[in-house]
C-alpha cells in the first residue's frame, strides 16, 4: 500500500493517514488503529502542522474519507468545473448572469427616480449606483443643498456624481475660497456641471487665473457667486480673448481687475459675436473708442445689453421722442443706462407727466432728455415735489417749464439744499427772482464752498454780472474774473452741459478694482 494523501491531524503528536487501494480493487477499506503512524516528536518539528488537503486531480479514484464510507461510484474533480451536475468548490458568475444582474438592478433604482418624479431618460449610459439605497443618498444629500426635484431633471446628470467622492470635495473646496454657504443652491442651479469637476485638474486652475487677471483673493468669491459658470471654461479661450480686446480698445490694464470682478460676465463673452459690435455700434453714434473704454470701466455691465433687440430700439425711441442724432454720444456717455432699459414706457410716462403739471411740449421734452437722461428713470412723486417747491417760491408754471427745461437737474435735487439756496439769493443777494429763471442751474452749486464766496467778492469788487457768469466758470477762472475793471461779455459762457472730453480723460487715484456690493446709482 502506499501514502497518498493525509486526511488532517487531530492531534499534536498523532497523524491519520489514509490507504489508497490499487485501482482494480474491488472490497471495502476500513482504517484501522494499526494504520495509524506514530510521528516521532523531533519529525513533528521539522515538518510542523498540516492544515490542508491537497488532491491530486489525475483521473484517479479518491479514497474514503470515512471508515464505513464505499467507493462504488468514483468521480472525476476539476477545479472550476461541476462535478456531477453539483455546485465545484467555487463558482463565479457568467458574463451574461452579471449583466442581467445589472439591468435588474438599474431597473430598480430607474423605478426609485420615477417614484420620485425624476425622468431617468438621460441617465442611460451613465454610470449609477448599483442600489436604490445608495441612489436615495444622493437625492437626500441634493435636496440639503437646496436643489427640488425641478432643479434635478433640469440637469438629471448631477446623479452620476458620488456624495464622497465629487459632491463632498467640490463643495468644501468652494467653502474654503470664501462662497457663501447660503449662495449654494443657487450657485448649484446655475452650474451644476461643477460637481463633476475635479478640484485639482479643474477648478484651482481657474481661480489662480482670475487671480492673474488682478481679482483680489477677496474679491474671488464673490466673483463666483455671481458668475459659477466661469468655472468652466478653458483658460487660454473666450476668457483670455475678452481681456485683450478691452485693453486692446483703451480698457486701462490696471483697472480689469475692477471690471471683471463688478462683471464677470465678460469672461464669456465672445469678442467677435458681442464685445466688438457693441463697441464699434457706440463708435457709430459719435463715442469716441477711448470715451467707450472709459463707459466700460465706469459701468462695464453695459457690454451685456442686447445690441439687436435692446441698444438699436433704445435709440430709435429716444430720436422718436426728440432727442437729436447730434446729443445722442451725449445721452449714451452721461447715463449708459437708457440703451439698455426698457426705455419706451419711461419715455411715454414722464412725456405725459410733465405735460400734465407744467404744460411742456413734446420738443421740449427731447431737451430734457438730452441735458438730463436720467429723467426717464425718476419716480413720479420727487418730480411733482420739485415742481410744487418752484411754484411755492412765487415761480408762475411758464417760468417753472421754463426752468425745468434749462436745468432738468432741478427735477432731482435736494430739497432741503435748494430751500437754503433761495433763502440765501433772497435774503443775502436780494437779485431778481428772473435771474433764477435765466440761469436756473444757480440751485446746482454748492452754497457754502461757491455762491457764498463769490457773491461776496463780487459785493466787494462792486461789480454787476449775471449769475451765470458768477458761477460758470472753475475756481482759477474766476479767481482771475474779479481782477477785471469791467466784464467782458465775450467771456461769457454758453450754459453748462456735457463735456465729452472729460470723460476720456485719464483717471486719476487708485483702481477701481475694489469690489462694491451696491449696484449703480438708481433714481427713485
Amino acid at each position: 500500500m502506499k501514502i497518498r494523501s493525509c486526511a488532517g491531524i487531530t492531534n499534536s503528536s498523532f497523524l491519520l493517514v489514509h490507504l489508497e487501494l490499487p485501482a482494480f480493487a474491488h472490497r471495502e477499506t476500513q482504517l484501522r488503529a494499526s494504520s495509524t503512524l506514530r510521528i516521532p516528536n523531533n519529525v513533528e518539528k521539522r515538518i510542523g502542522l498540516i492544515t490542508r488537503v491537497q488532491y491530486s486531480v489525475a483521473d484517479r479514484k479518491l479514497a474514503s474519507s470515512s471508515a464505513n464510507s464505499s467507493m462504488s461510484k468514483p468521480n472525476t474533480i476539476h477545479l472550476g468545473g461541476k462535478q456531477g451536475g453539483s455546485s465545484s468548490l467555487y463558482s463565479r458568475p457568467s458574463l451574461l448572469d452579471m449583466k442581467n444582474d445589472k439591468v435588474a438592478n438599474r431597473a430598480k433604482v430607474y423605478e426609485f427616480l420615477q417614484g420620485l418624479g425624476i425622468v431617468p431618460d438621460e441617465l442611460d449610459g451613465l454610470e449609477l449606483p448599483v442600489t436604490a439605497e445608495v441612489m436615495r443618498e444622493r437625492v437626500d444629500f441634493l435636496h440639503k443643498l437646496g436643489l427640488t426635484i425641478e432643479d434635478i431633471n433640469n440637469y438629471p446628470l448631477v446623479l452620476g456624481c458620488s456624495v464622497k467622492k465629487n459632491m463632498i470635495p467640490v463643495l468644501d473646496y468652494l467653502g474654503k475660497l470664501g462662497v457663501r454657504k447660503s449662495t449654494f443652491t443657487e450657485f448649484l442651479r446655475r452650474y451644476p456641471q461643477v460637481l463633476h469637476a475635479s478640484v485639482v485638474v479643474d477648478l484651482a486652475p481657474v481661480v489662480k487665473y482670475l487671480q492673474g487677471m488682478d481679482i483680489k483673493p477677496t474679491d474671488i468669491p464673490r466673483v463666483l457667486e455671481k458668475y459659477p459658470e466661469v468655472l468652466g471654461f478653458k483658460l487660454e479661450g473666450t476668457m483670455s480673448t475678452s481681456v485683450a480686446y478691452l485693453v486692446g480698445i483703451g480698457v486701462a490694464r490696471r483697472e480689469i481687475g475692477g471690471v471683471l470682478t463688478r462683471y464677470p460676465e465678460i469672461l464669456g463673452m465672445r469678442v467677435g459675436r458681442v464685445i466688438k459690435p457693441f463697441v464699434e455700434y457706440l463708435e457709430s453714434l459719435g463715442i469716441p473708442r477711448l470715451a467707450v473704454a472709459r463707459l466700460i470701466e465706469k459701468r462695464p455691465h453695459i457690454l451685456g445689453f442686447e445690441l439687436r433687440e435692446r441698444v438699436k430700439p433704445n435709440v430709435e425711441y429716444l430720436l422718436e421722442f426728440g432727442v437729436r442724432e447730434a446729443s445722442l454720444p451725449s445721452v449714451v456717455a452721461q447715463y449708459p443706462e437708457i440703451i439698455g432699459i426698457d426705455l419706451k414706457p419711461k419715455l411715454v410716462g414722464q412725456q405725459s407727466l410733465l405735460h400734465s403739471i407744467i404744460d411742456l411740449a413734446p420738443e421740449d421734452f427731447g431737451r430734457i432728455v438730452e441735458k438730463m437722461p436720467q429723467v426717464v428713470s425718476l419716480s413720479n412723486k420727487p418730480i411733482i415735489k420739485h415742481v410744487d417747491f418752484l411754484k411755492d417760491c412765487g415761480f408762475s408754471l411758464q417760468q417753472v417749464g421754463k426752468m425745468v427745461v434749462g436745468c432738468p437737474q432741478l427735477l432731482a435735487l435736494n430739497m432741503d439744499i435748494m430751500k437754503l439756496s433761495f433763502d440765501y439769493f433772497q435774503m443775502e443777494m436780494q437779485w431778481s427772482v428772473d435771474d433764477l429763471v435765466t440761469f436756473p442751474a444757480f440751485f446746482t452749486y454748492g452754497l457754502e464752498s461757491t455762491i457764498k464766496p463769490r457773491h461776496k467778492m463780487v459785493v466787494k469788487k462792486g461789480l454787476k454780472c449775471s449769475l451765470s457768469w458768477m458761477l460758470n466758470c472753475s475756481d482759477e477762472k474766476f479767481e482771475q474774473r474779479m481782477d477785471y475793471d469791467t466784464i467782458d461779455m465775450e467771456e461769457m459762457e454758453a450754459e453748462p452741459s456735457f463735456d465729452m472730453n472729460t470723460l476720456m480723460e485719464p483717471k486719476n487715484g487708485d483702481s477701481s478694482s475694489d469690489y462694491d456690493e451696491d449696484s449703480d446709482d438708481e433714481y427713485l
